[in-house]
């Protein structure tokens, strides 16, 4: 799944956030309208990607995928790992609500320590010069 992160322009921005508005022993919820029809597919090891200003920036493990309500009260609630895994900056245009993502047209998970803290701006032009 690929969801675009408003309100924030880094995943710093979206750390601060979860710690600001996170009560203690509360899991970390993705609140959506519509419940993916292919849900058993994201619960196998599926991930949410998030979109950044322009860019996939990081994605987090999805634990649980649940409708809440009945008829036009419906709603859709996933269920988020707390941990971030950063990812290659990949630009994304934006779009509404959230979408599929396949496997092959995600992007690969960076190895933090190999590149350290790079700015997203510096990664994305790396990456679209083909030197990383």
């Amino acid at each position: 799944m690929i969801k675009l992160v408003v309100g924030c322009d880094t995943v710093e921005d979206l750390l601060d956030w979860r710690r600001a508005h996170a009560r203690a022993g509360e899991p970390w919820i993705l609140r959506t309208r519509q419940t993916p029809k292919r849900a058993a597919e994201m619960l196998d090891g599926g991930s949410v990607y998030r979109v950044f200003r322009g860019n996939i920036l990081c994605r987090q493990r999805i634990l649980g995928i649940e409708t809440v309500g009945e008829g036009v009260t419906a709603r859709c609630q996933v269920t988020l790992d707390e941990a971030i895994v950063r990812v290659a900056p990949t630009p994304r245009r934006a779009f509404q609500g959230w979408r599929y993502l396949d496997h092959k047209d995600a992007p690969p998970d960076l190895d933090e320590e190999a590149f350290g803290e790079i700015p997203p701006e510096l990664a994305r032009q790396l990456r679209e010069a083909g030197a990383w």
